[in-house]
């Protein structure tokens, strides 16, 4: 077993895994592809689970035009989008005069992660499937009921076929202020072969009333974890 073959196993746990002779190990082991955060810029929000979330800022009011509903950050990495959803007009008593009510947005972040093209081999996806762990956190920002929704697909190599996905839409609790970051995870094993991708979305909403507020995430990670399940 050559030297950096022999790392790759010790160093990983990785006794019992399928580990050809044809690989290159060291750019293996230089790639370290296990036990590391995969997705790109992962807090785009420019913020850390660590710290308190910032209390938001008492917004500008626009001088003309429609509601804005651009998020701040850097969202390199990133494909995102912006749905904004109709006026919630229920709960008002008929007859009622309201100058103006406030309007909500999903703001959609996703990435594509290539399994082989950071480092992992198909025989160690097929074979030996190990964990893949999703993490993210998100604000507590109390603009709705439903401020957050995660996504997350393992793929084919067509990147379209789904193997196995979760989905999280978490319901908040607003009867008393609480403003923290909230951990959600999700653990994929026993899979099955085939996976070549994985597929991250989180949907974050926002709302517009006089400015803009925004829920913001932070820390968010896909991770193949070194060593085998015991399914």
């Amino acid at each position: 077993m050559s030297e950096w073959k022999k790392r790759c196993e010790d160093e990983w746990s990785l006794q019992g895994a399928p580990m050809p002779d044809t690989l290159d190990w060291k750019s293996v082991y230089d790639v370290k592809p296990l036990g590391r955060n995969m997705l790109k810029n992962p807090s785009p929000h420019g913020v850390s689970k660590d710290v308190p979330p910032p209390e938001p800022d008492l917004p500008e009011v626009p001088t003309r035009g429609p509601p804005r509903f651009q998020p701040h950050g850097d969202f390199s990495g990133w494909t995102t989008s912006i749905e904004t959803l109709p006026y919630d007009s229920s709960g008002i008593p008929a007859g009622a005069v309201i100058c103006q009510l406030p309007q909500c947005s999903w703001f959609t972040m996703e990435q594509v992660v290539d399994l082989k093209a950071e480092g992992l081999w198909e025989e160690l996806l097929d074979d030996f499937q190990p964990e893949i762990v999703v993490q993210d956190w998100y604000e507590e920002s109390q603009l709705h009921k439903f401020i957050y929704e995660l996504h997350v697909k393992l793929l084919g190599a067509d990147k379209s076929t789904v193997i196995s996905e979760h989905t999280a839409n978490p319901t908040e609790d607003r009867s008393a202020y609480s403003h923290n970051w909230k951990e959600v995870s999700h653990v994929f094993s026993g899979y099955g072969p085939g996976v070549r991708y994985v597929h991250f979305q989180h949907r974050l909403k926002n709302q517009f009333l006089n400015g803009f507020y925004g829920t913001l995430s932070s820390d968010s990670s896909v991770m193949v974890r070194p060593t085998k399940t015991s399914a």
